[in-house]
């Protein structure tokens, strides 16, 4: 899948181009709100035509055959910890963006930290991606909430980046369901209702 993104100034270095770049991310998060379709929806739309609406975001479910590439990422979790998308490498993988002043990612806390303790033994991993707070923010919203599965610092744009064929950068929050392969088998764009989201993960448990 392809995503436009204007091209830097002719003669421009690398470091040059990767800061003009995560400026743009970083800008884009300062809205919120709905994305426009992009690439993964329309995807989608062409292949198993698994699409509904929950709550007040959408949700596409994808068929094996229609899936992309392995996600490929690389972030620092708040207690410092370095994870790279291949260790989750055969492990059902849900990762969440999120930040403390986004009232849905609040409202959908705590159905992400039931889901997380109820798939937990059958080795599903959970991940937030924090797009904008300090390490101290992130803590009191985990406290206030209760949430326990660890959360990246994803304030420098680097993660958002890494995953812009799949998470609009106004579309806070995302949810991602990522097969055994590390490919998006699921996307909630908006809350997470739980009954859609547990019957995603689900579904993706069952595959062989």
């Amino acid at each position: 899948m392809n995503s436009y993104r204007p091209a830097p100034a002719a003669g421009a270095s690398l470091p040059r181009r990767r800061s003009l770049l995560l400026g743009m991310v970083s800008g884009a998060l300062l809205l919120t709100g709905c994305a426009a379709p992009d690439s993964l929806a329309a995807q989608a739309r062409a292949g198993d035509n698994k699409n509904y609406i929950a709550g007040d975001g959408s949700v596409s479910e994808y068929a094996p055959n229609d899936r992309s590439a392995p996600v490929e990422m690389e972030g620092r979790l708040y207690d410092g910890t370095i994870v790279n998308s291949s260790a989750w490498r055969g492990s059902v993988t849900v990762l969440n963006a999120w930040y403390a002043a986004c009232a849905p990612c609040r409202t959908e806390a705590s159905t992400l930290e039931t889901l997380y303790q109820e798939n937990k033994s059958d080795g599903v991993l959970f991940y937030g991606i924090n797009l904008r707070d300090t390490a101290a923010t992130a803590a009191a919203f985990e406290r206030t909430f209760g949430t326990t599965y660890p959360s990246f610092n994803g304030a420098d744009g680097a993660i958002l980046l890494a995953l812009s064929d799949y998470v609009p950068p106004r579309a806070v929050p995302t949810t991602l369901v990522l097969d055994k392969e590390g490919r998006v088998a699921a996307r909630v764009l908006g809350i997470a209702e739980k009954s859609t989201l547990k019957a995603l993960i689900s579904s993706v448990l069952k595959e062989s």
